[in-house]
């Protein structure tokens, strides 16, 4: 029976007052009945509008009737066709602003929950089949990858797909990039991370950690030593500071340092090797989703009282709109049209508070977004002992400054083709933030999947 109801099946979850005290996943996923039920909301449109809404492209509408005919595994292997990493995408895509966003059903009240339904599917898939991806047979070409981050990952593996020989080169001792060592384990477990890198493998995807590309070994010596192409998909970890007096204080860090001490170091454990300094009162400067997962973190690890200061209003926070609210439900306090001027310390060079200024919205600027101005006389000091930066990214300048006929832009990211990833130099193809500065998972692995179609297309034309 079709399911007109307007609101999609909400989602199961923990407490807000319980989860904040915890690193175990916040929301527990669609029971079986839940995920039947929100697929017969599906309308299986001809015209398939979720679908151009995807960046790669999965058969929305296809894997959805699967669903309603209770034909899980079948749902699981057609999302699988189109994506790596389903369970990783179920969890962390942005679907609300991507397919969910096209669906008819949200003209008239809320869109089916596409993403809610792609995480059943994979749970689905990872608890009751044990059976491994089949490693396909080898054409005899052999592809280097960057970083082992979701665009990496999903090139890797539409490559391997197609028989190519593919090593991935990781700087940090164990492969996801961000999806390890950026997102929390309350939003994203790494246990589900794995699982996902464990298929990639059985393809025959072969992963080399502790392997800095532009210092262990160069660009030109992977071509040396018989690969073919190569695609940079090495992130964006250079942290961002606003320049402003007291960030050489103890207690400022930058937010990829500290989620990294959290989630990949496992700080928040009894005994960690890299403990944070536990904090009353922290402020995290930015408001978006690292921002969220920052704080929330810190909150989890202790802290009273978690405060989001961010320059511009509620309106225009750039996080996802489900990890505001998840953050507002669990305590924490947004100070939002304030801005930092100056990080305050004691005697001993700890911080004691953070100055910051009342701001008002003015004419939009080149994004479109009403400029923040500040207010004459309006300081005041928020009463903090740490303070993290979450005002984005951009890409370590290792791999360009050891590779010759790289063209980057001012920000420090590969010029490439839009359609292709290819970069100003031959059989060199970038892709993720590496390309575009901190952007969303969805979007570094839809590059990942164009930059694995040229450059089977470059081999096989170079081989003909």
């Amino acid at each position: 029976m079709p399911n007109m109801s307007l609101k999609k099946n909400e989602m199961p979850s923990q407490a807000p007052e319980v989860r904040n005290k915890n690193f175990k996943e916040v929301t527990l996923g669609y029971t079986r009945e839940q995920a039947i039920d929100e697929a017969n909301r599906c309308l299986n449109c001809k015209n398939r509008p979720c679908v151009g809404g995807c960046p790669v492209a999965i058969d929305i509408p296809e894997f959805i009737s699967k669903i309603r005919e209770e034909d899980f595994e079948g749902a699981y292997q057609i999302i699988s066709k189109s994506s790596s990493l389903p369970a990783v995408c179920g969890r962390v895509c942005p679907q609300e602003t991507q397919c969910e966003s096209k669906c008819v059903r949200g003209i008239k009240g809320e869109p089916v929950a596409i993403g809610r339904l792609e995480r059943f599917v994979a749970d689905y898939h990872m608890n009751n089949c044990k059976e491994k991806p089949k490693k396909p047979e080898q054409n005899g070409h052999r592809v280097a990858i960057i970083g082992a981050g979701p665009s990496g990952l999903t090139c890797a593996g539409d490559l391997a797909r197609l028989g190519y020989e593919v090593t991935v080169f990781e700087a940090l001792h164990m492969a996801g990039g961000v999806l390890v060592y950026g997102i929390p384990e309350f939003r994203l477990p790494k246990a589900i991370v794995q699982k996902e890198i464990e298929n990639l493998q059985a393809m025959g995807v072969k992963i080399m950690t502790n392997i800095v590309v532009g210092k262990t070994i160069s660009v030109d010596e992977l071509f040396d030593s018989g690969y073919e192409a190569i695609f940079i998909g090495s992130g964006a970890g250079l942290p961002r500071f606003m320049k402003i007096p007291g960030e050489n204080l103890k207690g400022v860090y930058s937010a990829n340092e500290f989620l990294t001490r959290v989630n990949l170091m496992k700080a928040y454990k009894n005994g960690s090797d890299t403990p944070i300094h536990n904090s009353k009162s922290v402020a995290v400067v930015g408001g978006g989703n690292v921002a969220m997962d920052a704080a929330r973190s810190a909150k989890r690890l202790g802290a009273e009282n978690v405060y989001i200061v961010y320059r511009r209003s509620m309106n225009e926070l750039p996080a996802r709109i489900e990890e505001v609210e998840h953050a507002q439900e669990e305590g924490i306090i947004f100070k939002t049209l304030n801005n930092p001027v100056e990080i305050l310390g004691d005697e001993h060079k700890f911080v004691k508070g953070i100055k910051c200024i009342e701001m008002e919205l003015g004419e939009p600027d080149e994004s479109g977004r009403r400029r923040p101005v500040p207010k004459e006389g309006s300081e005041f000091v928020l009463d903090v002992d740490c303070v993290v930066m979450a005002i984005g990214t951009s890409p370590n300048p290792l791999i360009r400054n050891t590779t010759e006929g790289l063209e980057t832009n001012s920000r420090g990211c590969f010029v490439v083709e839009e359609e292709t990833g290819k970069t100003s130099r031959e059989g060199i193809y970038a892709g993720g933030d590496a390309v575009t500065g901190a952007a969303t998972v969805i979007l570094a692995m839809g590059a990942g999947k164009d930059a694995a179609r040229a450059i089977d297309g470059y081999l096989t034309n170079k081989k003909n």
